[in-house]
């Protein structure tokens, strides 16, 4: 979960009001974070407080002002507003222009930005706008692949600036943290920050670049700034903020956030117009910031049935705008209207989930269970128990593995196609964005990094599988399943065989094998299980080319059973 260092004046500046610890605590709830730690040492600007968040559904939280104001408005705060910002079918006129190629289309096309003035940047400012460059593009960003942020100064700009694709080796810049000139791709393969993100550009025939009027650099997006434009410091008054990706909705949120940051903390915000050379989603012109939300609803009786106490449609309105959430009451119908830095009431019931919040969870009077129940395992667990019982009995080692992953591991290591794989839509990190559909991947992942044991090396898990299937409501299926690795030199089909005949022995199955052809085990050295005439699983000698991915050098069998479809 995201962790943030807010500077103990700012922040309290920006809530309004000091705190004590123990009651900075408790108003923490609201924004479902916790406090992680207090610099209680040296002077008060000069402390910091750590702070945890417990969600990653409000990247507008990663921040010092974020965080406070959604403290200050729930202590019952005017629900701020924000009215340099554009809406669909607005134009509003800006002295500042960027220009979107059409050779930046395929590889990052979207861009969003503004720009601030007003007051010369703090030390504290600058820190915190640092810190969520980096909270936002780590992690909302994808790693910096879907959103990059980066910081000018305007009075080394010439306007208009093009953001456009150009040639590796022929534009050339001094980046930050260099002292002399470099092409794209030698930043790419030299620079500290080019080998760190130089990754997501660096199979493109093309690099892109924001490049003022008169040629000057001003960054290579998503690597580095340059040294003179991008080099902010403190005590910078005008400074442009530029944001670049690949999903048009995270671009222009990211913006937003960044853009409601600086106004809470006192800066004017400036409109920047964006023209672009192809379509989007908001069109070929649109001025930054931008209120792309669409409204959610929901009805009071809803709100009351899932919160458990009777929550009339004033009381919602009430309550979401201590969440600093604006909405209409028509009836028993509420209409809510989220705030230009959030972007998260995908269902109904989010809102009620604000609503529980903004009421306050100590509004609501405990009560007894009404109802006498017994916990039992379900049959598929007793089953599955049963199964891990064998296992060991086998003489296997229980592990356990997350249920999400990366694709790298889950098909590409795998050598299998990605049909039927599900995969999470804007995952927060690419190491965690596809749910797994076998079991197999986490064993061949243990052994990897497990070359130094003594050998032979029997492992197993027993757990969750899920893959696409239209035959079902939502269109997927979730499966109980056990799945088991040996490794030694002598491994092989036959040894396996004997031990999937004990399993099934002891599950009291009766079996046939048949032959198969998965890409993952060697041809002619595995086989499909097939119990009542259908296939329940698979076992084998794990394919040459698998390990090899793996950098495993030990021969390797494995074998992945159904249990639901035994029960």
């Amino acid at each position: 979960m995201p962790k943030i260092e807010v500077n103990e004046n700012l922040f309290f500046e920006l809530v309004g009001r000091r705190m004590e610890a123990a009651e900075l605590e408790a108003a923490l709830e609201t924004a479902k974070a916790e406090l992680d730690g207090w610099d209680a040492d040296g002077p008060a600007d000069g402390r910091t407080i750590k702070i945890e968040l417990n969600d990653t559904n409000r990247p507008d939280l990663w921040s010092t002002a974020g965080i406070a104001r959604q403290l200050r408005v729930r202590a019952g705060g005017a629900v701020p507003e924000y009215p340099f910002f554009s809406r669909e079918g607005e134009a509003r006129p800006s002295e500042y222009r960027v220009v979107v190629d059409a050779s930046i289309r395929e590889l990052r096309p979207f861009m969003a930005g503004f720009v601030i003035s007003g007051k010369a940047i703090s030390d504290a400012m600058l820190r915190d706008a640092i810190q969520t460059q980096e909270k936002l593009c780590s992690n909302f960003g994808r790693k910096r692949r879907s959103v990059s942020m980066g910081m000018y100064r305007i009075d080394l700009i010439k306007w208009p600036v093009a953001y456009k694709g150009a040639d590796p080796d022929s534009v050339s810049f001094t980046p930050l943290q260099a002292q002399e000139r470099m092409t794209l791709r030698r930043i790419v393969a030299e620079h500290p920050k080019g080998k760190e993100y130089g990754h997501i550009i660096a199979d493109s025939p093309v690099y892109p670049v924001l490049m003022g009027a008169d040629g000057g650099v001003l960054s290579m997006a998503p690597v580095i700034n340059s040294a003179d434009i991008g080099a902010v410091q403190v005590g910078d008054r005008d400074l442009l903020v530029e944001f670049t990706g690949t999903d048009m909705a995270a671009v222009c949120l990211s913006a937003n956030i960044v853009a409601c940051d600086f106004a809470d903390a006192g800066y004017a915000i400036k409109p920047l117009r964006v023209d672009y050379a192809y379509d989007t989603p908001f069109g070929r012109s649109v001025t930054f910031p931008y209120y792309f939300q669409k409204p959610a609803s929901v009805d009071s009786g809803r709100v009351t049935k899932l919160l458990g106490d009777n929550i009339g449609p004033e009381a919602v309105v009430e309550a979401l705008a201590r969440m600093g959430v604006r909405s209409e009451a028509h009836g028993q119908h509420v209409r809510a209207y989220p705030p230009e830095y959030r972007d998260d009431f995908i269902h109904a019931v989010d809102l009620v989930e604000d609503v529980m919040i903004g009421r306050g969870m100590a509004s609501f009077a405990p009560e007894r269970p009404r109802d006498f129940t017994i916990g039992r395992l379900s049959p598929v667990e007793s089953f599955t128990r049963k199964a891990k019982d064998v296992m060991v009995g086998l003489g296997y080692q229980e592990m356990i593995y997350n249920y999400l992953g990366s694709g790298k591991d889950y098909i590409e290591r795998m050598n299998v196609p990605a049909d039927g794989v599900i995969r999470i839509s804007n995952p927060m990190t690419e190491n965690f964005e596809y749910v797994r559909p076998s079991i197999l991947p986490g064993l061949m992942q243990s052994e990897a990094v497990s070359s130094k044991a003594p050998y032979p090396h029997r492992i197993f898990e027993a757990g969750k599988v899920a893959f696409l299937d239209e035959t079902q409501n939502y269109g997927t299926s979730t499966r109980q399943r056990v799945g088991f690795l040996c490794s030694h030199q002598g491994a092989d089909y036959n040894e396996l065989a004997g031990e999937v005949a004990a399993l099934l022995y002891y599950l009291g199955e009766d079996y046939a094998v048949e032959e198969s052809d998965d890409p993952r085990f060697l041809p002619g050295r595995q086989a499909r299980i097939m119990v009542r005439g259908a296939g329940v699983g698979f076992f084998g000698e794990v394919h040459p080319a698998v390990l090899e991915n793996w950098g495993v050098t030990m021969p390797c069998v494995a074998c992945e059973l159904d249990l639901e479809s035994l029960i």
